[in-house]
Protein backbone atom coordinates (compact mmCIF):
# COMPACT_ATOMS: atom_id res chain seq x y z
CA UNK A 1 0.00 0.00 0.00
CA UNK A 2 1.01 3.64 -0.54
CA UNK A 3 1.43 5.50 2.75
CA UNK A 4 0.90 8.92 1.16
CA UNK A 5 -2.44 10.60 0.54
CA UNK A 6 -3.19 11.93 -2.93
CA UNK A 7 -3.39 15.70 -3.56
CA UNK A 8 -7.19 15.38 -3.83
CA UNK A 9 -7.35 13.64 -0.47
CA UNK A 10 -5.12 16.25 1.16
CA UNK A 11 -7.33 18.99 -0.28
CA UNK A 12 -10.41 17.24 1.12
CA UNK A 13 -8.79 17.02 4.56
CA UNK A 14 -8.01 20.75 4.47
CA UNK A 15 -11.65 21.50 3.59
CA UNK A 16 -12.75 19.43 6.59
CA UNK A 17 -10.40 21.31 8.91
CA UNK A 18 -11.63 24.67 7.66
CA UNK A 19 -15.25 23.57 8.17
CA UNK A 20 -14.53 22.44 11.72
CA UNK A 21 -12.68 25.68 12.52
CA UNK A 22 -15.87 27.62 11.82
CA UNK A 23 -18.43 25.08 13.08
CA UNK A 24 -17.22 23.74 16.40
CA UNK A 25 -18.10 25.28 19.74
CA UNK A 26 -17.17 24.21 23.26
CA UNK A 27 -20.84 23.37 23.87
CA UNK A 28 -20.97 21.07 20.85
CA UNK A 29 -17.78 19.23 21.85
CA UNK A 30 -19.10 18.88 25.39
CA UNK A 31 -22.32 17.39 24.05
CA UNK A 32 -20.50 14.93 21.77
CA UNK A 33 -18.12 13.86 24.55
CA UNK A 34 -21.05 12.92 26.76
CA UNK A 35 -21.66 10.22 24.16
CA UNK A 36 -24.31 7.63 24.88
CA UNK A 37 -25.06 9.20 28.26
CA UNK A 38 -27.39 11.58 26.39
CA UNK A 39 -27.19 10.08 22.90
CA UNK A 40 -27.19 12.46 19.98
CA UNK A 41 -28.09 15.90 21.33
CA UNK A 42 -29.62 18.88 19.49
CA UNK A 43 -26.30 20.54 18.66
CA UNK A 44 -24.98 17.26 17.30
CA UNK A 45 -28.06 16.68 15.13
CA UNK A 46 -27.60 20.18 13.74
CA UNK A 47 -23.94 19.48 12.92
CA UNK A 48 -24.87 16.17 11.27
CA UNK A 49 -27.43 17.88 9.07
CA UNK A 50 -24.98 20.62 8.08
CA UNK A 51 -22.52 17.92 7.11
CA UNK A 52 -25.29 16.11 5.26
CA UNK A 53 -25.96 19.21 3.16
CA UNK A 54 -22.36 18.98 1.94
CA UNK A 55 -22.54 15.22 1.38
CA UNK A 56 -20.00 14.78 4.16
CA UNK A 57 -21.92 12.70 6.66
CA UNK A 58 -21.76 9.65 4.38
CA UNK A 59 -19.29 10.70 1.68
CA UNK A 60 -18.78 7.15 0.35
CA UNK A 61 -22.49 6.78 -0.42
CA UNK A 62 -23.35 7.21 -4.12
CA UNK A 63 -24.47 10.71 -5.08
CA UNK A 64 -28.03 9.56 -5.73
CA UNK A 65 -28.28 8.62 -2.03
CA UNK A 66 -26.87 11.84 -0.61
CA UNK A 67 -23.15 11.04 -0.61
CA UNK A 68 -20.27 12.21 -2.77
CA UNK A 69 -19.36 8.89 -4.33
CA UNK A 70 -16.11 9.47 -2.46
CA UNK A 71 -13.36 6.95 -1.85
CA UNK A 72 -13.07 5.01 1.39
CA UNK A 73 -9.94 7.04 2.07
CA UNK A 74 -11.92 10.25 1.98
CA UNK A 75 -14.48 8.78 4.36
CA UNK A 76 -11.70 7.64 6.68
CA UNK A 77 -10.06 11.07 6.58
CA UNK A 78 -13.37 12.69 7.46
CA UNK A 79 -14.03 10.46 10.47
CA UNK A 80 -10.40 10.71 11.58
CA UNK A 81 -10.39 14.51 11.49
CA UNK A 82 -13.79 14.65 13.21
CA UNK A 83 -12.69 12.34 16.01
CA UNK A 84 -9.43 14.25 16.40
CA UNK A 85 -11.45 17.39 17.02
CA UNK A 86 -13.77 15.42 19.33
CA UNK A 87 -16.72 16.28 17.14
CA UNK A 88 -17.72 12.91 15.66
CA UNK A 89 -21.15 11.92 17.01
CA UNK A 90 -20.60 8.50 18.53
CA UNK A 91 -19.91 5.74 16.04
CA UNK A 92 -22.69 6.36 13.54
CA UNK A 93 -24.26 2.97 12.80
CA UNK A 94 -26.32 4.30 9.92
CA UNK A 95 -23.29 5.66 8.11
CA UNK A 96 -20.74 3.02 9.03
CA UNK A 97 -22.74 -0.23 9.27
CA UNK A 98 -26.29 -0.05 7.93
CA UNK A 99 -25.57 2.03 4.84
CA UNK A 100 -22.73 -0.08 3.38
CA UNK A 101 -24.67 -3.29 4.05
CA UNK A 102 -27.85 -1.93 2.44
CA UNK A 103 -25.86 -0.88 -0.59
CA UNK A 104 -24.71 -4.47 -0.95
CA UNK A 105 -27.84 -6.44 0.01
CA UNK A 106 -30.79 -4.04 0.26
CA UNK A 107 -33.69 -3.70 -2.15
CA UNK A 108 -34.12 -0.58 -4.26
CA UNK A 109 -37.05 0.40 -2.04
CA UNK A 110 -34.91 0.06 1.11
CA UNK A 111 -32.10 2.11 -0.39
CA UNK A 112 -34.51 4.88 -1.34
CA UNK A 113 -36.21 4.75 2.05
CA UNK A 114 -33.16 4.86 4.31
CA UNK A 115 -29.88 5.79 2.61
CA UNK A 116 -30.73 9.39 1.71
CA UNK A 117 -32.13 10.07 5.18
CA UNK A 118 -29.00 8.60 6.77
CA UNK A 119 -26.78 10.76 4.58
CA UNK A 120 -28.77 13.90 5.43
CA UNK A 121 -28.40 13.33 9.17
CA UNK A 122 -32.14 12.84 9.63
CA UNK A 123 -32.14 9.33 11.13
CA UNK A 124 -29.85 7.01 13.06
CA UNK A 125 -29.81 3.26 13.72
CA UNK A 126 -29.07 1.19 16.80
CA UNK A 127 -27.66 -2.32 16.66
CA UNK A 128 -29.98 -5.08 17.88
CA UNK A 129 -27.62 -8.03 18.06
CA UNK A 130 -26.72 -9.05 21.61
CA UNK A 131 -28.99 -11.08 23.90
CA UNK A 132 -28.59 -12.42 27.45
CA UNK A 133 -27.42 -15.78 26.02
CA UNK A 134 -25.96 -14.52 22.73
CA UNK A 135 -23.04 -12.14 22.99
CA UNK A 136 -19.80 -13.33 21.48
CA UNK A 137 -21.67 -16.41 20.26
CA UNK A 138 -24.05 -14.32 18.17
CA UNK A 139 -25.39 -17.38 16.32
CA UNK A 140 -27.04 -18.45 19.59
CA UNK A 141 -29.58 -15.62 19.52
CA UNK A 142 -33.16 -16.58 20.40
CA UNK A 143 -35.39 -13.56 19.70
CA UNK A 144 -38.10 -15.07 17.48
CA UNK A 145 -39.65 -13.69 14.32
CA UNK A 146 -42.71 -15.53 13.00
CA UNK A 147 -44.15 -14.54 9.65
CA UNK A 148 -47.84 -13.67 9.64
CA UNK A 149 -48.91 -12.46 6.21
CA UNK A 150 -47.11 -9.22 5.37
CA UNK A 151 -45.50 -8.92 8.81
CA UNK A 152 -43.07 -10.65 11.12
CA UNK A 153 -44.13 -10.89 14.77
CA UNK A 154 -41.10 -10.35 17.01
CA UNK A 155 -40.82 -11.63 20.61
CA UNK A 156 -37.88 -11.78 22.98
CA UNK A 157 -35.23 -9.76 24.76
CA UNK A 158 -32.08 -7.97 23.61
CA UNK A 159 -29.39 -6.50 25.86
CA UNK A 160 -26.53 -4.00 25.47
CA UNK A 161 -28.29 -2.34 22.53
CA UNK A 162 -26.63 1.00 23.01
CA UNK A 163 -28.33 3.41 20.62
CA UNK A 164 -31.95 2.39 21.17
CA UNK A 165 -32.80 5.34 23.43
CA UNK A 166 -32.04 7.95 20.77
CA UNK A 167 -32.19 6.17 17.39
CA UNK A 168 -35.22 6.06 15.12
CA UNK A 169 -34.56 2.50 13.88
CA UNK A 170 -32.89 -0.70 15.05
CA UNK A 171 -30.82 -3.01 12.84
CA UNK A 172 -32.32 -6.18 14.26
CA UNK A 173 -31.08 -9.77 14.17
CA UNK A 174 -33.78 -12.38 14.82
CA UNK A 175 -34.32 -16.13 14.53
CA UNK A 176 -36.72 -16.99 11.73
CA UNK A 177 -36.11 -20.76 11.55
CA UNK A 178 -35.43 -22.71 14.78
CA UNK A 179 -35.22 -26.05 12.96
CA UNK A 180 -31.92 -25.59 11.12
CA UNK A 181 -28.36 -25.14 12.33
CA UNK A 182 -28.09 -22.00 14.41
CA UNK A 183 -26.05 -20.07 11.83
CA UNK A 184 -28.61 -20.71 9.09
CA UNK A 185 -31.84 -19.68 10.82
CA UNK A 186 -31.07 -16.01 11.45
CA UNK A 187 -32.52 -13.06 9.55
CA UNK A 188 -31.72 -9.37 9.57
CA UNK A 189 -34.37 -6.66 9.40
CA UNK A 190 -35.11 -3.02 10.17
CA UNK A 191 -37.57 -2.18 12.95
CA UNK A 192 -38.99 1.27 13.69
CA UNK A 193 -38.33 2.11 17.35
CA UNK A 194 -41.80 3.69 17.61
CA UNK A 195 -43.49 0.37 16.87
CA UNK A 196 -45.89 -0.71 19.67
CA UNK A 197 -44.50 -3.50 21.85
CA UNK A 198 -40.89 -2.22 22.08
CA UNK A 199 -39.75 -1.37 25.63
CA UNK A 200 -36.33 0.19 26.27
CA UNK A 201 -34.73 0.13 29.73
CA UNK A 202 -31.39 1.80 30.54
CA UNK A 203 -28.24 -0.02 31.66
CA UNK A 204 -25.41 2.19 32.91
CA UNK A 205 -21.83 0.97 32.52
CA UNK A 206 -18.67 1.85 34.42
CA UNK A 207 -17.57 4.73 32.17
CA UNK A 208 -20.93 6.52 32.61
CA UNK A 209 -22.15 5.53 29.14
CA UNK A 210 -25.67 4.27 28.73
CA UNK A 211 -26.63 1.07 26.99
CA UNK A 212 -30.02 -0.67 27.07
CA UNK A 213 -31.99 -3.83 27.45
CA UNK A 214 -34.84 -3.97 24.95
CA UNK A 215 -37.98 -6.11 25.11
CA UNK A 216 -40.04 -7.08 22.05
CA UNK A 217 -43.63 -8.13 22.76
CA UNK A 218 -45.60 -9.04 19.61
CA UNK A 219 -43.82 -6.33 17.63
CA UNK A 220 -44.96 -6.16 13.99
CA UNK A 221 -42.21 -5.59 11.42
CA UNK A 222 -43.20 -5.42 7.73
CA UNK A 223 -41.78 -8.18 5.54
CA UNK A 224 -40.48 -5.46 3.20
CA UNK A 225 -38.01 -4.54 5.99
CA UNK A 226 -36.22 -7.89 5.68
CA UNK A 227 -32.63 -7.45 4.52
CA UNK A 228 -31.66 -9.79 1.70
CA UNK A 229 -32.89 -13.36 1.96
CA UNK A 230 -34.63 -14.89 4.95
CA UNK A 231 -32.32 -17.04 7.10
CA UNK A 232 -29.17 -15.52 5.54
CA UNK A 233 -28.87 -12.78 8.15
CA UNK A 234 -25.85 -14.20 9.95
CA UNK A 235 -23.72 -13.83 6.84
CA UNK A 236 -24.95 -10.26 6.26
CA UNK A 237 -24.02 -9.47 9.86
CA UNK A 238 -20.47 -10.67 9.21
CA UNK A 239 -20.27 -8.08 6.41
CA UNK A 240 -21.69 -5.41 8.72
CA UNK A 241 -19.22 -6.31 11.48
CA UNK A 242 -16.28 -5.74 9.15
CA UNK A 243 -17.53 -2.18 8.60
CA UNK A 244 -18.17 -1.70 12.33
CA UNK A 245 -14.59 -2.51 13.22
CA UNK A 246 -12.99 0.08 10.95
CA UNK A 247 -12.06 2.45 13.76
CA UNK A 248 -10.59 5.95 13.32
CA UNK A 249 -7.89 6.85 15.84
CA UNK A 250 -8.11 10.65 15.88
CA UNK A 251 -9.50 11.06 19.41
CA UNK A 252 -6.89 8.71 20.86
CA UNK A 253 -4.06 10.54 19.10
CA UNK A 254 -5.36 13.86 20.39
CA UNK A 255 -5.49 12.62 23.98
CA UNK A 256 -1.99 11.16 23.69
CA UNK A 257 -0.60 14.44 22.33
CA UNK A 258 -2.18 16.35 25.22
CA UNK A 259 -0.73 13.83 27.67
CA UNK A 260 2.76 14.29 26.19
CA UNK A 261 2.44 18.07 26.59
CA UNK A 262 1.40 17.56 30.22
CA UNK A 263 4.45 15.37 30.85
CA UNK A 264 6.69 18.09 29.40
CA UNK A 265 5.06 20.95 31.30
CA UNK A 266 5.21 19.14 34.64
CA UNK A 267 8.81 18.03 34.16
CA UNK A 268 7.85 14.37 34.43
CA UNK A 269 9.97 13.55 31.38
CA UNK A 270 13.14 14.06 33.41
CA UNK A 271 12.69 10.49 34.62
CA UNK A 272 14.23 8.10 32.03
CA UNK A 273 11.63 5.43 32.85
CA UNK A 274 8.85 7.90 32.01
CA UNK A 275 10.53 8.81 28.73
CA UNK A 276 10.89 5.13 27.87
CA UNK A 277 7.21 4.46 28.66
CA UNK A 278 5.98 7.42 26.61
CA UNK A 279 8.22 6.48 23.67
CA UNK A 280 6.88 2.93 23.73
CA UNK A 281 3.31 4.25 23.68
CA UNK A 282 4.13 6.58 20.77
CA UNK A 283 5.51 3.62 18.80
CA UNK A 284 2.43 1.52 19.48
CA UNK A 285 0.11 4.38 18.53
CA UNK A 286 1.86 4.73 15.17
CA UNK A 287 1.49 0.98 14.59
CA UNK A 288 -2.22 1.26 15.43
CA UNK A 289 -2.69 4.03 12.91
CA UNK A 290 -1.04 1.99 10.17
CA UNK A 291 -3.23 -1.02 10.97
CA UNK A 292 -6.30 1.22 10.64
CA UNK A 293 -4.98 2.50 7.32
CA UNK A 294 -4.59 -1.06 6.09
CA UNK A 295 -8.23 -1.93 6.78
CA UNK A 296 -9.35 1.14 4.86
CA UNK A 297 -7.02 0.22 2.00
CA UNK A 298 -8.49 -3.29 1.84
CA UNK A 299 -12.06 -1.96 1.74
CA UNK A 300 -11.01 0.46 -1.00
CA UNK A 301 -9.74 -2.57 -2.94
CA UNK A 302 -13.15 -4.26 -2.46
CA UNK A 303 -11.63 -6.85 -0.14
CA UNK A 304 -13.54 -7.65 3.05
CA UNK A 305 -11.15 -7.28 6.04
CA UNK A 306 -12.58 -10.31 7.84
CA UNK A 307 -9.52 -10.81 10.02
CA UNK A 308 -7.62 -7.56 9.52
CA UNK A 309 -10.46 -5.53 11.08
CA UNK A 310 -10.40 -7.71 14.24
CA UNK A 311 -6.65 -7.02 14.43
CA UNK A 312 -7.39 -3.30 14.62
CA UNK A 313 -10.13 -3.85 17.19
CA UNK A 314 -7.85 -5.89 19.47
CA UNK A 315 -4.87 -3.57 19.10
CA UNK A 316 -6.96 -0.42 19.55
CA UNK A 317 -8.80 -1.46 22.69
CA UNK A 318 -5.76 -3.04 24.32
CA UNK A 319 -3.65 0.02 23.48
CA UNK A 320 -6.29 2.16 25.18
CA UNK A 321 -5.79 0.04 28.29
CA UNK A 322 -1.99 0.20 28.16
CA UNK A 323 -2.01 3.94 27.53
CA UNK A 324 -4.49 4.82 30.28
CA UNK A 325 -2.75 2.52 32.76
CA UNK A 326 0.72 3.96 32.02
CA UNK A 327 -0.57 7.54 32.04
CA UNK A 328 -2.29 7.02 35.40
CA UNK A 329 0.95 5.69 36.89
CA UNK A 330 2.99 8.57 35.48
CA UNK A 331 0.53 11.25 36.62
CA UNK A 332 0.17 9.74 40.06
CA UNK A 333 -2.95 10.56 42.12
CA UNK A 334 -3.84 13.38 39.70
CA UNK A 335 -4.46 10.78 37.01
CA UNK A 336 -7.28 9.31 39.11
CA UNK A 337 -9.26 12.54 39.34
CA UNK A 338 -12.51 12.88 37.44
CA UNK A 339 -13.75 15.79 35.41
CA UNK A 340 -15.11 18.47 37.72
CA UNK A 341 -12.30 18.39 40.27
CA UNK A 342 -10.42 21.70 40.44
CA UNK A 343 -7.12 19.79 40.45
CA UNK A 344 -7.89 17.45 37.56
CA UNK A 345 -5.46 17.58 34.60
CA UNK A 346 -6.57 17.12 30.97
CA UNK A 347 -10.23 17.59 31.95
CA UNK A 348 -10.19 14.09 33.48
CA UNK A 349 -9.75 12.37 30.14
CA UNK A 350 -7.14 9.91 31.42
CA UNK A 351 -9.37 8.69 34.24
CA UNK A 352 -12.32 8.39 31.85
CA UNK A 353 -10.19 6.53 29.31
CA UNK A 354 -9.10 4.09 32.03
CA UNK A 355 -12.72 3.13 32.72
CA UNK A 356 -13.71 3.26 29.07
CA UNK A 357 -10.87 0.93 28.03
CA UNK A 358 -12.05 -1.80 30.40
CA UNK A 359 -15.42 -1.88 28.63
CA UNK A 360 -14.08 -1.55 25.10
CA UNK A 361 -12.15 -4.82 25.48
CA UNK A 362 -15.57 -6.50 25.63
CA UNK A 363 -17.99 -4.41 23.55
CA UNK A 364 -18.21 -4.96 19.78
CA UNK A 365 -16.62 -8.38 20.26
CA UNK A 366 -14.25 -9.36 23.06
CA UNK A 367 -10.51 -9.58 22.47
CA UNK A 368 -10.65 -13.35 22.96
CA UNK A 369 -13.21 -13.79 20.20
CA UNK A 370 -11.29 -11.44 17.90
CA UNK A 371 -8.12 -13.49 18.44
CA UNK A 372 -10.02 -16.65 17.51
CA UNK A 373 -11.04 -15.00 14.24
CA UNK A 374 -7.49 -13.86 13.53
CA UNK A 375 -6.17 -17.35 14.25
CA UNK A 376 -8.71 -19.38 12.27
CA UNK A 377 -9.58 -17.04 9.40
CA UNK A 378 -6.35 -15.11 9.00
CA UNK A 379 -3.66 -17.61 10.03
CA UNK A 380 -5.63 -20.74 9.05
CA UNK A 381 -4.90 -22.38 12.38
CA UNK A 382 -7.05 -25.37 13.43
CA UNK A 383 -9.96 -24.80 15.78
Amino acid sequence: MDFHFSPEEEKFREEIRNFLDTSLTDELVEEVERGTEIGIGPLTWELMQRMGERGWLAPAFPKEYGGLGATRWQQFLLSDEMTYRRAYPLHLCGVGIVGPTLLQYGTDEQKQEYLTRIARGEIEFALGYTEPEAGSDLANLQVKAERKGDFYIINGQKVFNTGCHFSQYVWLAVRTDPNVSKHKGISLMIADMKTPGITVRPLWVMDNDRTNEVFYDDVKVPVKNLIGEENRGFYYILTALAHERSFPTGDLRRTFEEFVEYVKEEGLGDDPLVRQSVAQLATELQALQLLAYRVTWLVEKHTSPNWEAPMVKVYLTEFMWRFSNAATEIMGPYGQLRKGSKWVPLVGRIERLYRHAARRNISAGSSEIQRNTIATVGLKLPR
